[in-house]
């Protein structure tokens, strides 16, 4: 069962959908950021996600579905995330911050998501399950 969050408009939190390295227990646990995020859910996206080895990259729309995490996240965090991610100051175009609309326990939420810029993506495998943290484990050491 997902935690209730707060409503983004009365407290300044905006919600965010994380799939890799910032999912829970990986090598960006955005649980270890601060200021803390406050857990949502469990969510899914329209998607394809790519293995781009360290991490994955997401690619909206589509007919395949990505799974991830929804987290509230305070202004702050939402700066250490653009940095993570190299939004800030546009240091890379890897990556592009979009506001997507996630399902949560079966209800839509809008959400930050961050979609790997395609030309980063082309060619390389796509992870069916939709799943990276799943995928990963899948994969012989």
């Amino acid at each position: 069962m997902a935690t209730a969050s707060p409503a983004a408009e009365d407290t300044g939190l905006r919600h965010v959908f994380v799939y890799g390295t910032l999912r829970r227990g990986q090598a960006n646990d955005i649980n270890r950021l601060m200021p803390p995020p406050c857990y949502v859910g469990m969510a899914t996206v329209d998607g394809v996600l790519h293995d781009l080895g360290p991490n994955p990259g997401l690619r909206l729309g589509g007919q395949g579905r990505v799974l991830g995490e929804v987290y509230a996240i305070a202004p702050g965090l939402e700066r250490l995330l653009d940095e993570i991610e190299e939004i800030f100051s546009q240091q890379k175009d890897e990556y592009f911050k979009r506001e997507q609309c996630v399902t949560v326990d079966g209800r839509p939420l809008a959400c930050l998501v961050y979609e790997i810029n395609p030309r980063y993506a082309e060619g390389r495998p796509v992870i069916e399950s939709g799943d990276w943290v799943r995928g990963r484990q899948d994969v012989p050491s």
